[in-house]
C-alpha cells in the first residue's frame, strides 16, 4: 500500500526541515524530569508570567471588564474597578461591532490601529499611517506573513544575524527559501561589521542565491546587543544600496539595561537620512505585547508597520491575512492599552508607571548578577545583557568534553546543557540552536527568574560548570585563551 497523505514519508519537505531549539530536545527533556518531580527552572525561552513576573494592574482590569462588559452595568463596579480602568474599556468595547467574542477587521481594529500609529509617531517624531499597520498574533506571525510574502523559492535569500532567534531559520525553511547568516563578532560585544554582509552576500551569489531581504533583531536575541543609530544608518545604507527590504524586529525596545545606547527604531532613523533613501527603502517593523515590562506572552498581541511598501503589494498582504479572518481580540485591546497607556494625572498613572518601573529596574539589576555570575566562572565568558531578556556566555568547552560529547552522539553545547539540566534543574538553550561560529560553543539563558532566587540559580551554575571543567579539563595546560 502506498503511503498515505500524512505517513512521515509523505509529508511536506519542508515541514521535516523546521528546527525551533527554544522548544527543542532540552525542553523535552526538561519537561520529562519535571514529570518525574524534579524541579526545573524554564530559562529556555523568554516568557515573564511563567517565571513569576507579576501582569501589570491596569490593563488586566481594563480587559477583565471588556471580557465581562456585564460587569459595566453592575451598580457597584466603581467599588471594584478604577475609574480610568471602566472609561478605558468602554471605549475600547465602543470600537468593536459586538464586543470581544466577535470578528474584527482582517488587520485589526482601526481604532487601535490609530493608537499604535500615534504611538509610533510620539516615538519617532515622524507620522504613520496605520493604513499601513496590521495587528497580529503576536510579531511572530507577522514575521512569518512577510516571510511568506517575500520568499519565492529555494533560490531567494534572507540575510539573518547568527547568532539569530530560530523564529527566522525556522519560518525561512519551512516556506522554501535560503538563509544567509552574517556573523555578530562578540569580541566587539556583538556588532555588526558591514564587510562580513558583503561578504555573506557575495558567498550567497555566487551559489545562485538571490539575497532579497534583511533581517535585523534590536535589541538582540540571544546576545542581548542594542544597535547604535550610526549603525543602524550603516545597515539601512546598505539596504538601500543592495535594494533590499529591512526587515526590523524591534521587540525588545523596552527592554534598556545601559544608559549609553538607548533604543532608535529603524523607521526614525530612515526619516532622519532624508531623500531619496527614505522614500525608497522598503522596511518593515515589528513589535508585540509579550515582552518589555508587559510580558503578556500568552495574550499573542502584535504589530507590523509597513514603509515605502507600493500599495498593490500591500494589498496582497490584505489578502492573505483576511484568510485567518481575525487577529484576536483581546491581544488587540492590550495592544492599544501598551501603545496607550495611563497618563500624568489619570487614576492609574502612580500605580502603572510604579508597576513598569520596577520590573525594569529589577530586570536590569538581573542582567548585571547574571553576566556577572558567568564572568565568575572557569572557562565561560560573558558580554554584559544591554538590552531583551538573554544571557548569551560563552562555554570553553575542554576537548576531552568534546570528545566525549561525540561519543554521546551529541553536539558539544547540547551535551553540556543537558548535564547542566540533570544536575541543577536549569533549562536553558545550546548556543548551536541560534548558530555559531564552528568551534565556539554557547548557551542561552533568560534573565527573567525572580531576583531573589538570581543568586543561588548562579551558585548552582557555578557548582556544576567548574565541576563539568574539573571532570574533563586537560591539566596540562588547557586555557580559557
Amino acid at each position: 500500500m502506498s503511503p498515505k497523505a500524512l505517513d512521515y514519508e509523505s509529508l511536506n519537505e519542508n515541514v521535516k526541515k523546521v528546527q525551533y531549539a527554544v522548544r527543542g530536545e532540552l525542553y523535552l527533556r526538561a519537561s520529562e524530569l519535571q514529570k518525574e518531580g524534579k524541579k526545573i527552572i524554564f530559562t529556555n525561552v523568554g516568557n515573564p508570567h511563567a517565571l513569576g513576573q507579576r501582569p501589570l494592574t491596569f490593563p488586566r482590569q481594563v480587559v477583565a471588564l471588556c471580557q465581562a462588559p456585564f460587569l459595566l452595568d453592575d451598580p457597584n463596579v466603581g467599588l471594584l474597578f478604577p475609574a480610568d480602568a471602566i472609561a478605558k474599556a468602554k471605549h475600547y468595547l465602543s470600537l468593536t461591532t459586538g464586543g470581544l467574542g466577535a470578528y474584527s477587521d482582517s488587520r485589526g481594529l482601526p481604532g487601535i490601529r490609530n493608537e499604535v500609529a500615534e504611538f509610533i509617531e510620539r516615538r519617532d517624531g515622524y507620522p504613520s499611517d496605520p493604513e499601513l499597520i496590521f495587528l497580529t498574533d503576536g510579531a511572530s506571525k507577522g514575521v512569518m506573513q512577510i516571510l511568506n510574502t517575500i520568499i519565492r523559492g529555494e533560490g531567494d535569500g534572507v540575510l539573518v544575524p547568527v547568532p539569530q532567534y530560530p523564529l527566522y531559520s525556522a519560518a525561512i525553511s519551512l516556506f522554501g527559501g535560503s538563509l544567509v547568516p552574517y556573523f555578530l563578532e562578540e569580541t566587539a560585544n556583538w556588532g555588526l561589521d558591514v564587510n562580513d554582509l558583503r561578504r555573506s552576500v557575495a558567498e550567497a551569489r555566487f551559489k545562485g542565491i538571490t539575497v532579497r531581504a534583511m533581517v535585523i533583531i534590536n535589541p538582540g536575541n540571544p546576545t542581548g546587543q542594542c544597535l547604535s543609530e550610526a549603525n543602524l544608518r550603516e545597515i539601512l545604507k546598505y539596504c538601500y544600496q543592495e535594494n533590499l527590504v529591512l526587515l526590523g524586529d524591534e521587540v525588545y525596545q523596552q527592554n534598556i539595561y545601559q544608559d549609553e545606547r538607548p533604543f532608535i527604531s529603524a523607521k526614525k532613523v530612515l526619516r532622519e537620512m532624508g531623500p531619496p533613501i527614505s522614500r525608497e527603502l522598503q522596511l518593515v517593523s515589528f513589535h508585540t505585547v509579550s515582552k518589555g515590562y508587559w510580558g503578556e506572552c500568552g495574550q499573542r498581541g502584535g504589530y507590523f508597520e509597513m514603509t515605502n511598501i507600493p500599495p498593490k503589494t500591500v494589498d496582497e498582504i490584505y489578502k492573505v491575512a483576511s484568510v485567518s479572518l481575525s487577529p484576536n481580540v483581546p491581544a488587540q485591546i492590550f495592544m492599544g492599552l501598551m501603545v496607550n497607556p495611563p497618563k500624568p494625572g489619570d487614576i492609574s498613572y502612580e500605580q502603572f508607571v510604579r508597576e513598569s518601573k520596577g520590573i525594569i529596574a529589577s530586570l536590569r539589576r538581573r542582567a548585571r548578577i547574571m553576566t556577572d555570575g558567568f564572568n565568575s566562572c572557569r572557562n565561560v565568558v560573558c558580554n554584559f545583557t544591554e538590552g531583551a531578556m538573554y544571557s548569551f556566555p560563552q562555554i570553553r568547552l575542554p576537548p576531552r568534553a568534546i570528545e566525549a560529547a561525540k561519543r554521546a552522539g551529541k553536539v558539544p553545547d547540547v551535551f553540556y546543557c543537558l548535564k547542566l539540566l540533570e544536575a541543577t534543574g536549569i533549562s536553558t538553550v545550546p548556543g548551536s540552536g541560534f548558530g555559531q561560529k564552528e568551534g565556539v560553543f554557547h548557551l542561552r539563558t533568560t534573565i527573567l527568574p525572580a531576583e531573589e532566587e538570581m543568586p543561588a540559580i548562579m551558585d548552582s551554575f557555578k557548582k556544576f560548570n567548574d565541576e563539568f571543567m574539573e571532570q574533563y579539563e586537560d591539566h596540562r595546560g588547557y586555557s580559557r585563551i
